[in-house]
């Protein structure tokens, strides 16, 4: 006689882990469709303003500048205010093969306001006038306007058409304004902000 022993609860469940197993392979499983992240390097250029008490917040932005064009990138430093060389528009000077740097046609700086006298006025606003075109037609890299803020301030550059023309820049294009006095409206515009401060 023989006798025959019922299989044991463990064994069982190997057994039917065993065929859950089978039944998985038997099955097609469709795969999933895998997000796949792509980084796309997007053009998003900066409008930084840097400022000061004090005439002297040019240096350190010029020789960034000069970096910049070091490195292949097209710069326009235009200053505003600054004259005593006479260059104006035919002759501005050029730096690094790739950096135009542009005074206007006066002989001296300018610190009167724009009503005292017309002729500088007149040499301001053909600074302004390239500067906006250049800055429009994103014909260069780095856009470096000094004494901008003081200019307006003066009544030689209106605010409304240095504000239209910041928000019209295309998206490649960094530009820095420089100087002692800055409009608010450019100040909330502004992407980076820095101050210099003398030691007290």
């Amino acid at each position: 006689m023989t006798a025959s022993l019922p299989a044991s609860s463990g064994a069982a469940r190997n057994l039917s882990g065993a065929s859950r197993s089978l039944h998985r392979a038997l099955v097609p499983v469709t795969p999933r469709p895998v997000a796949r992240t792509r980084l796309v390097v997007q053009p998003e250029g900066l409008l930084q303003v840097h400022t000061a008490p004090f005439r002297g917040s040019f240096g350190s932005v010029l020789s960034q500048a000069l970096r910049t064009a070091g490195l292949g990138s097209r710069v326009l430093v235009s200053q505003f205010l600054k004259g005593g060389v006479d260059q104006g528009l035919e002759a501005s000077t050029w730096l690094c093969g790739r950096l135009q740097w542009l005074r206007p046609a006066v002989p001296a700086c300018v610190e009167q306001p724009a009503e005292q006298t017309p002729e500088v006025a007149a040499a301001v606003a053909e600074v302004w006038a390239f500067s906006r075109e250049q800055l429009l037609s994103g014909a260069v890299d780095l856009m470096v306007l000094d004494e901008l803020g003081l200019a307006v301030e003066l009544g030689y550059v209106g605010l409304d058409t240095v504000v239209s023309s910041l928000e019209r820049r295309p998206a490649h294009l960094d530009v820095i304004l420089t100087g002692p006095a800055m409009p608010a409206e450019l100040m909330a515009m502004a992407d980076q902000v820095t101050q210099l401060r003398r030691g007290l």
